[in-house]
């Protein structure tokens, strides 16, 4: 279970450090946007976004529709502050900071969009349900998250650590994400189960790879964003631990580029005819 007041302390300490350190993240933002229909009339669109960070998908919405009204939601006031000096200006904003598992909302949206958000919910599920019911007529939700294979190179050297101090292999590093097949599946139960609407749902996976002068580096970068592990549970792991992980993860993962951490990046498009 995600502890949801941790992961908004570190999200709001860290927005201003965000941007420059969530290249990945920035990238699965744009292949959102692109994947969005061209509306050439002067039709408003109503927009849900859910984690909008520190507006940067935002922002781009604003540039990709003329006549668009965006509910832009976050659950650390610190990213909601940085959204509205990133889009100050452009008309038609409303943000809110507040948990998309907890809220309830009385308006319907033309289009809902996360990127690089849902990892974080506790019951996706349920989320999806609820987002699902607020589309209108030909509305869609498109969503990117991070999928099961995001850093193997840390899970695989932490295994072997453990492995070589004799320590629990249960204990996880971090928290875990959904294979892109449960993913899919699980989405179309969703769907399935509005049996009124009938449905289109598209999904796709990439692999990102990003490349960093040490094992330090990396876990520096996932701590200045605030992606750090914010699990309920978790375990003492020691000093002996990482000094182990370090030495498994250059020795296995390491070349003359630095040390390479993969990302595992799925999309999805579910739209309701």
């Amino acid at each position: 279970m995600i502890n949801k007041q941790l992961l908004q302390k570190r999200f709001s300490k860290n927005a201003r450090n965000y941007d420059k350190y969530a290249k990945v993240q920035k990238k699965m933002g744009m292949e959102l946007i692109q994947t969005l229909p061209k509306i050439e009339n002067a039709e408003t669109i109503d927009v849900l976004e859910i984690g909008c960070g520190t507006g940067y998908v935002t922002q781009l919405l604003c540039e990709t529709y003329l006549n668009v009204r965006i509910t832009a939601i976050d659950l650390a006031p610190g990213m909601i502050e940085r959204a509205k000096e990133r889009t100050k200006g452009m008309n038609g904003i409303t943000f809110f900071c507040g948990d998309i598992e907890e809220l309830s909302f009385s308006s319907s949206y033309d289009l809902i969009i996360s990127n690089a958000t849902f990892q974080w919910l506790n019951d996706f599920q349920s989320v999806i349900e609820k987002l699902y019911g607020l589309l209108n007529e030909d509305g869609r939700i498109v969503f990117s998250t991070f999928g099961n294979k995001t850093f193997h190179e840390l899970h695989t050297s932490s295994r072997k650590a453990k492995e070589t101090l004799n320590l629990p292999i249960h204990h996880t590093l971090g928290q875990s994400f959904y294979a892109f097949e449960d993913l899919y599946q699980l989405c179309e139960q969703v769907l399935q189960s509005f049996s009124a609407f009938p449905y289109e749902m598209k999904g796709k996976q990439l692999i990102e790879t990003e490349y960093f002068p040490t094992v330090k580096d990396f876990f520096t970068s996932i701590k200045k964003i605030g992606a750090n592990n914010s699990n309920k549970e978790g375990s003492y792991l020691g000093p002996a631990f990482f000094k182990e992980l370090f030495h498994q993860y250059e020795t296995n993962f390491m070349d003359e580029r630095g040390v390479k951490a993969s990302y595992h990046c799925l999309f999805f498009s579910m739209i309701k005819k």
